[in-house]
């Protein structure tokens, strides 16, 4: 299915590996121009190698100033921007006893802070030309929190208040505004935080199966498009029925 955006300027934060970089990906394949990003210069080159005519721009979005020069950096380059993704490295686990009050801030601003500053940079613009798509890339520890990740719970539920707000607000002036809830998927965060413990995760959601960041990409991709310009304000679970509620 052709998801008619063709032509359509992306950029896609945090894209040099991961979820990040499936979806970057994804709407290359549906003829995106997509602006990728990531800190480590030579892992993100390496990764837009693989993209085909995409703009690697060295940044970090962990907090204000970086996230809305990197958006900068972005229009500069693409001459604009038609498509949002946010998206930023979790910060570090821990349960509610063993984390410091002290590390709240930073999670904060790389989660939260750091939307917030994306989106006001770019999504003006898209008001202004009537169109636009913004996507964040959250976690489902925002409907079902995850013990140990207490600060990525904390950060990503108020940047899923943000959004559905910010959607509200924008809907008239043809701009979408949506998140994505990824449970788990073989990336190298999931790696790094459970280990050896990989195998275990697959019982744990009703597919039995760790997720395809490919898959996961498509549909981010699918939120992006011209389809999907009468869904707003949402936050969509993928996650292979991990996430055990109703609502």
């Amino acid at each position: 299915m052709d998801l008619g955006i063709s032509g359509r300027r992306a950029l896609v934060a945090a894209s040099s590996a991961g979820l990040g970089l499936a979806t970057a990906v994804a709407l290359a394949d549906e003829g995106c121009r997509v602006v990728m990003n990531g800190r480590d210069s030579d892992r993100l080159n390496e990764a837009a190698g693989g993209v085909p005519d995409s703009i690697p721009i060295v940044g970090d979005v962990s907090d204000a100033a970086g996230a809305t020069a990197l958006v900068d950096a972005a229009t500069e380059a693409l001459g604009g921007i038609d498509i949002l993704v946010t998206n930023a490295g979790g910060p570090p686990g821990g349960n509610w006893a063993d984390t410091d009050t002290s590390l709240y801030a930073a999670a904060l601003e790389l989660n939260l802070i750091s939307v917030v500053a994306m989106t006001k940079a770019a999504v003006p613009a898209m008001q202004t030309q009537g169109w636009g798509r913004v996507l964040a890339i959250t976690s489902v520890s925002v409907r079902q929190p995850l013990n140990m990740l207490i600060l990525s719970n904390t950060a990503r539920a108020g940047v899923t208040g943000y959004l559905k707000t910010m959607a509200n607000q924008v809907a008239a002036d043809g701009v979408t505004v949506n998140s994505l809830q990824p449970g788990y998927h073989t990336t190298d965060r999931l790696r790094q935080l459970f280990g050896d413990r990989m195998a275990d995760l697959e019982s744990s959601a009703a597919s039995h199966s760790i997720g395809d960041p490919s898959d996961f990409g498509r549909v981010a991709a699918f939120l992006c498009s011209e389809h999907a310009r009468f869904i707003t304000g949402a936050a969509l679970p993928v996650d292979g029925g991990l996430y055990a509620g109703l609502q």
